[in-house]
């Protein structure tokens, strides 16, 4: 190799993107296709596998609905981004250095951090064992499979939220001769205007969901689920919903993490011990003026697009812009033609308008599709990832310019 360039490789800025999530897809493709004629900077994405987990579908896919398979160097064709596939195993963000599977190891000069998160299957005994989950389509057609085995018997889904709710009333609509149990803390909708509330309730009951709330599951075993107090629940299915847990690779790699594991991010998404690590999605702890987002799909891919943005700035010598993130909405579908849509303040709080039946159906698929042909505009005009799809319309994310 010639000493010229020798000097060409060394002066590549390498970018290298952790997680093919809806986060780390919108960073690479958006800074991919701003860097697109320049030959100083290489855009590497990294994922365990070429399949891109749709998280918002995974649980028609638990009840063995046909949904696209989306295939990440296909989305990213065209953008000049490399992709690498590999599980991430250690990252060292003062060498700079990531091992992939143990015996690869890349370095960079710019990380985007965004692994994300997965159910938490660790903070209850045996739910590890014995539940089943969403972190993939693989786990999702796993439990579609045994619920179509099972023929009779009770599906206990543990965690009121979101993600138990959609999965609950999805397996009861799909599953009608299968008892389908929702147990949760809080009462499903809890965060709803009390009329949003009573109709994603109302539907739950029409569609013959047995919900318990105030309900804390201390254990999960082969053929039940043991309840705080003493009170065991029989089981033929467990999908455990309640709560998730980031990946342990950022503490070890001594980024400064908050107490669940999560980057502690600056205003521009930059980690604050290592500002040549960005985190996006999931995966950050990203303060705004109402608190520390959480994570959603909402939020996590205009992380990604302002982390591009602001690797590019810094690319071209400009200070990057800080981030500004508010809510809008909350969609929550109860099966296939049914769903309820709270609006929501930025703060996430509830407003009073909400959308029932089949038009908040229609607005929840909407928002479910709108990552495609939002990657497919920003490959060709990178300047449309400052506006975000809300409900039919576009909205500018501030500071993404």
């Amino acid at each position: 190799m010639s000493t010229q360039h020798e000097a060409g490789m060394a002066a590549t800025h390498r970018v290298l993107v952790l997680g093919a999530g809806y986060a780390g897809m919108a960073a690479a493709i958006q800074l991919a296709a701003r860097v697109e004629r320049r030959e100083d900077v290489q855009v590497t994405l990294v994922n365990p596998q070429e399949r891109f987990t749709e998280r918002l579908r995974l649980h028609l896919s638990a009840t063995g609905q046909q949904v696209a398979e989306m295939n990440i160097p296909e989305l990213l064709e065209g953008t000049g981004a490399r992709f690498v596939r590999g599980w991430v195993t250690a990252v060292d963000a003062d060498a700079k250095t990531v091992r992939i599977d143990d015996d690869r190891v890349l370095h960079y000069d710019t990380l985007v951090y965004g692994l994300g998160s997965v159910a938490d299957t660790a903070a209850v005994p045996g739910v590890e064992d014995h539940a089943y989950n969403l972190n993939s389509a693989q786990d999702a057609e796993v439990l579609a499979g045994r619920l179509a085995q099972l023929g009779r018997g009770t599906v206990v889904v543990g965690g009121s939220g979101l993600t138990g709710v959609e999965s609950a009333a999805e397996i009861a609509e799909r599953h009608p001769e299968l008892n389908v149990v929702l147990l949760g803390r809080q009462e499903p909708g809890a965060a709803m205007t009390p009329k949003a509330k009573a109709y994603l309730q109302a539907a739950l009951e029409r569609l013959n969901v047995h919900v318990r709330s105030g309900i804390e599951v201390v254990k999960v075993l082969p053929d039940s689920v043991e309840l705080a107090g003493g009170e065991s629940i029989a089981a033929d299915v467990v999908l455990w919903t309640s709560g998730t847990r980031v990946s342990p690779l950022a503490a070890a790699a001594g980024l400064t993490v908050d107490e669940r594991g999560r980057v502690v991010t600056d205003t521009a998404l930059r980690s604050v011990s290592h500002p040549d690590v960005y985190a996006v999605g999931d995966a950050a702890a990203i303060r705004q003026g109402y608190g520390v987002m959480h994570g959603t799909c909402q939020g996590g891919m205009p992380t990604g697009v302002h982390a591009a943005v602001s690797i590019f700035r810094t690319l071209n010598g400009k200070r990057p812009k800080p981030f500004r993130f508010g809510y809008y909405h909350t969609p929550v579908s109860l099966g296939r033609h049914d769903a309820v849509v709270q609006f929501t303040h930025p703060d996430d709080s509830p407003r009073r308008v909400h959308l029932t039946g089949r038009m908040a159906a229609r607005y929840k698929e909407t928002v479910t599709a709108s990552p495609w042909p939002t990657y497919g505009r920003m490959k060709k005009m990178p300047a449309s990832g400052a506006f975000w799809p809300r409900g039919g319309r576009f909205t500018r994310i501030r500071g993404v310019r």
